[in-house]
């Protein structure tokens, strides 16, 4: 039996803590914040209740697999999990108004094509079946293996270039294959408002579609395919039945424990060292392992300010913010988020989407003030008058003091803090004027029902998660030369390991638990560890 020490009580620490755990180690977690979950939070004042992260999760197959290794209960028996449907509704500014039904392949075509016209559905589904291919090149190597020496064969693009039409046809490069999911958009899709269905999806995962690869398609392929999932309570109670599934296997949790240094020893990671002294015996906790559930950019300052990456190694995108250095396979493109809580009077109508996704009328503003002009990362402090916003409204009454209420979430992709001063109240209150004006869109009324507001900035995010500048993790991808991926859970530092959603596969509630699985199986079986079978 090993001593485990976990920095960080993160979903991707947690589904590490857990496996580790029922596999006969002893795990204890230091986590600097009052409580678990990390950027999972719950928000609650006057009998609403609202989630402070992701409101929706894909591939819950994820969590099934954790719970059925970690315990008798299966996820359903711990956590109410429904599908959404439909998954999604998109209005544009035009007054196109889309219900995409939820993992419902011939259901998406006819009403891309009543939406759009005769033939959007099947390029569409054209669209989505070259993804599948993507999603089978790469499903192993990318999400259920660890990050190996050999990563740069996932700098190729495995997004497949369509038969080259007339001279018109593709733009090629790569050997073929088009550079990034914006030529994707433009050559296969022809209709600007299914380029920006496209590209909607790599925005809401912190990416700017004119540099992230083709292969980021996969992203609306696995959400048509295994479909949109809600948990009732939110997604904090997916957090909570992972926490109370770590205590159930006796991991030990120190909340307000903040970590300060890790101890070497040997030449190997041998426990951490905390600011105040909260464990029984002083400063000090020795470990045979140590499990890194935070940005790896916070690494260096821990280790005396060595790199934990080996030479060659993915490692973190150069950050302005943070001054943070670019360097091999950087991890591009993380950008943050700013929410709005809204408590409305007036009861959920029963035909309302769960979420809906209201486009912006100028893309290349909205990607220029997150993004920059030229897609480098550094955003521009001029907002877009009307960005791009996800509208969530959930059936679900622990959100709502009574039926005659509806809690509503507001959510934007935003530039993190640096490149924009979020300390700053009244210009971030006048960013969320413009999405509560947007999402006016979906919920006609929605300013005469509202009883208040609050308003979450990537300030806050940071604070609360100490990721860089409030950003947000996005999911690992194939292509672009592996600037995409994610550092290795790995480190130069043996019994170092590298968890959640700054570590490989990246962002995500479902590749936050992936690597929580790639670690425990690093530690358990060693080095050589190849991923589930």
């Amino acid at each position: 039996m090993a001593r485990i020490a976990v920095i960080g009580a993160g979903m991707g620490a947690m589904a590490a803590a857990a496996r580790l755990a029922v596999a006969g180690h002893q795990v204890a977690v230091y986590e600097r914040g009052r409580t678990h979950g990390g950027g999972v939070g719950r928000f609650e004042r006057d009998g609403f209740a609202f989630d402070t992260g992701p409101g929706l999760v894909h591939l819950p197959a994820v969590y099934r697999d954790l719970f059925v290794k970690t315990g008798k209960e299966a996820l359903e028996q711990c956590v109410e999990l429904a599908q959404v449907d439909p998954a999604s509704r998109h209005l544009f500014a035009d007054g196109t108004d889309v219900l995409l039904p939820n993992a419902s392949r011939a259901g998406v075509v006819r009403a891309l094509d009543d939406a759009f016209g005769a033939g959007a559905g099947e390029r569409w589904s054209d669209l989505v079946n070259r993804a599948r291919e993507a999603w089978d090149a790469t499903r192993r190597p990318l999400l259920e293996e660890p990050l190996r020496a050999d990563w740069r064969a996932l700098g190729r693009d495995p997004y497949p270039a369509p038969a080259r039409r007339g001279i018109s046809g593709w733009l090629r490069r790569d050997g073929g294959r088009p550079a990034t999911l914006a030529d994707v958009a433009r050559r296969e899709l022809k209709d600007p408002r299914a380029a920006a269905l496209l590209e909607s999806h790599a925005l809401a995962h912190s990416l700017d579609p004119r540099t992230a690869p083709a292969g980021a398609t996969v992203l609306p392929y696995l959400e048509q395919t295994f479909g949109t999932w809600y948990a009732r309570g939110g997604m904090r109670a997916l957090a909570d039945a992972l926490y109370e599934r770590c205590r159930a296997r006796k991991v030990r949790f120190s909340f307000g424990a903040e970590v300060v240094g890790i101890l070497e020893k040997d030449g190997r990671a041998a426990g951490v060292e905390l600011a105040d002294g909260s464990v029984a015996d002083g400063s000090v906790a020795e470990a045979d392992a140590v499990v890194a559930g935070i940005a790896p950019a916070l690494l260096p300052a821990l280790l005396g300010g060595a790199e934990p990456w080996r030479d060659g190694d993915v490692r973190p995108a150069g950050d302005p913010a943070t001054g943070v250095g670019a360097a091999v396979g950087a991890a591009v493109g993380a950008a943050g988020r700013l929410t709005v809580f809204l408590a409305l009077r007036g009861a959920r109508p029963r035909d309302a989407a769960h979420r809906t996704v209201v486009h912006t009328p100028d893309r290349e503003a909205e990607l220029a003030a997150v993004f920059g002009a030229a897609g480098d990362g550094r955003g521009t402090r001029e907002p877009c008058p009307r960005p791009t916003v996800t509208v969530l409204r959930p059936d679900d009454p622990t959100t709502r003091p009574d039926e005659d209420h509806e809690a509503v979430t507001l959510t934007a992709t935003v530039a993190p803090h640096g490149p924009v001063d979020w300390i700053d109240g009244p210009a971030a209150g006048q960013d969320a004027d413009r999405l509560v004006a947007a999402a006016e869109a979906a919920i006609p009324g929605l300013r005469d029902r509202l009883l208040w507001r609050e308003v979450r900035t990537p300030a806050d995010t940071a604070a609360d998660t100490a990721a860089p500048g409030g950003a947000v993790p996005g999911p690992a991808l194939a292509g672009a030369d592996g600037r995409f991926l994610r550092p290795a859970n790995l480190t130069r530092l043996p019994g170092l390991y590298l968890a959640g959603g700054w570590a490989h596969p990246g962002g995500g509630l479902a590749h936050a638990g992936m690597s929580g699985a790639m670690v425990a199986g690093l530690i358990v079986d060693g080095a050589d560890w190849r991923g589930s079978q």
